[in-house]
């Protein structure tokens, strides 16, 4: 087991009438002007924009709006955000949406005080010193932005899609509603689901076996989780299974999931570069590589797949054949993804084959032209991901 610190410091509101508390939160966390950013037609469509906005109005607390995110949020438009922001004065981030928006707000937090470009930080060139308060009222559970330190922007110069995590981003509070995700459509329902089992994935499939704790609140989350999802793709608002779903989005990736093991993300390194080409729907892109992956570095530690096929998927456990049993499970997963609407290769995810050139190009962006490996299971260097992809061309 290994030595680890906890820092989960995100106020959640979770229920029918959450957004109701919004201006209150604000004003606790020390919110003067808001800048209220967001992504296109739902949060308008819905009338949840109209009604933050009239809470805000309410209470006094001055606002500017921002729309515009797009699944893989782009740098430009959160540098647009950032000078808005210099310009108006503003205090505090609230973002309306899922994590592409919530993810724009943290790179504009982080850009506000910065005199660089906010990509210093996505490349690794800079750690931030301070930053804007940023906040969230959820609409798609899916990326966990809303109580994690992470972010993921795309840099439209060279389709480059970078992460970055810094605890200072951890949201002030998160609204969530159930209610407010019964309008989403069941493709993005079930990508969401991917995204945020790929988060407990990353964490799940280690070499450390010593934390039962952790292990079996993985193992639990993810039961539930797999078996909400086909409730409300066949009832869109059965509140009882979108709740489920909600929470156990922030559950995956807030951290708890992960404590005294060593995380891997390799998964998430590779999907990246397909949605930094491609520009394809992230938990898509993640189904479309897990399975090439896990076949790829099972053996680092078997019997964690076959624990995780046994306990996750159901899948008889044969003791005499540990890698049957595993890789049964992966088959599993992968009829998991095809039951609920999700790609298993690439050829699946972008509609035609993948050529040659197209991977090399991944491989030579996820490998930062062959100077970084990914990955803690097994380390992946530049001729493993190429493998990797080159398995889930399909």
């Amino acid at each position: 087991m290994r030595d680890f610190n906890y820092y989960a410091p995100t106020e959640v509101v979770f229920g029918e009438q959450a957004e109701e508390q919004v201006a209150h939160l604000v004003k606790k966390y020390g919110g003067t002007k808001v800048l209220v950013h967001y992504g296109g037609k739902s949060a308008v469509k819905s009338g949840l924009l109209d009604k933050i906005c009239g809470l805000l109005s309410e209470e006094n607390i001055a606002y500017v709006t921002l729309g515009g995110v797009v699944p893989n949020p782009r740098l430009s438009l959160a540098q647009q955000g950032i000078e808005l922001c210099r310009k108006e004065g503003v205090d505090f981030i609230l973002a309306v949406g899922g994590g592409s928006v919530i993810d724009s707000a943290k790179c504009i937090a982080y850009g506000v005080p910065y005199e660089g470009n906010v990509w210093d930080f996505y490349l690794g060139k800079a750690q931030p010193v301070s930053m804007l308060p940023v906040a969230s009222v959820l609409t798609i559970p899916a990326a966990g932005s809303e109580m994690s330190e992470s972010s993921v922007i795309t840099n439209e110069d060279g389709d480059v899609k970078r992460g970055y995590s810094h605890n200072m981003s951890r949201p002030k509070f998160a609204i969530m509603n159930p209610r407010r995700t019964f309008t989403l459509p069941p493709y993005q329902t079930a990508a969401g689901v991917t995204d945020m089992m790929m988060h407990i994935f990353e964490r799940y499939f280690t070499k450390d076996d010593d934390m039962d704790l952790t292990t079996d609140l993985a193992e639990a989350t993810l039961r539930s989780i797999k078996n909400a999802v086909f409730a409300v793709l066949k009832n869109p608002e059965d509140y009882r299974y979108r709740a489920q779903i909600m929470w156990g989005g922030s559950v995956a990736h807030w951290g708890l999931l992960g404590k005294g093991v060593q995380e891997d993300w390799a998964t998430h390194q590779l999907e990246h570069e397909l949605s930094g080409m491609f520009d394809v729907t992230h938990g898509a892109g993640l189904a479309a590589v897990w399975p090439s992956w896990a076949r790829y570095c099972m053996h680092e530690n078997l019997s964690r797949f076959v624990r995780f096929a046994v306990n996750v998927m159901d899948v008889p456990n044969d003791f005499t054949d540990p890698e049957g049993t595993a890789l049964r499970g992966i088959e599993a997963v992968e009829r998991f993804y095809h039951a609920i609407g999700m790609p298993v290769n690439i050829k699946e995810l972008i509609g035609r084959d993948i050529t040659d050139d197209e991977i090399k190009e991944m491989v030579r962006k996820c490998s930062r032209n062959n100077t970084a490996t990914c990955g803690a299971l097994k380390v992946l260097k530049a001729e493993d991901m190429e493998k990797i992809y080159q398995m889930a061309r399909g």
